[in-house]
């Protein structure tokens, strides 16, 4: 490969990296399968699954980078 493409292919991957796991902690928690009645039902599930991983990630910033800032 040439030096340019691999600067491509480097970029997408450090941003695919991060956003795969995002995705697969999310995918872990809801297994991919929203078993509601109506869309509405199943939006709030999803949004309630995303809220809980907004969270997990906030305790874990805080409590990992709470001891390198002191």
């Amino acid at each position: 490969m040439s030096d340019r493409v691999q600067a491509v292919n480097r970029r997408r991957s450090t941003v695919r990296a991060r956003v795969e796991h995002v995705f697969a902690q999310q995918e872990a928690m809801g297994r991919m399968l929203v078993r509601n009645t109506g869309v509405v039902r199943a939006r709030c599930t999803i949004g309630m699954m995303k809220l809980t991983y907004n969270l997990r990630r906030l305790a874990w910033l805080k409590a990992n980078l709470e001891p390198a800032m002191a």
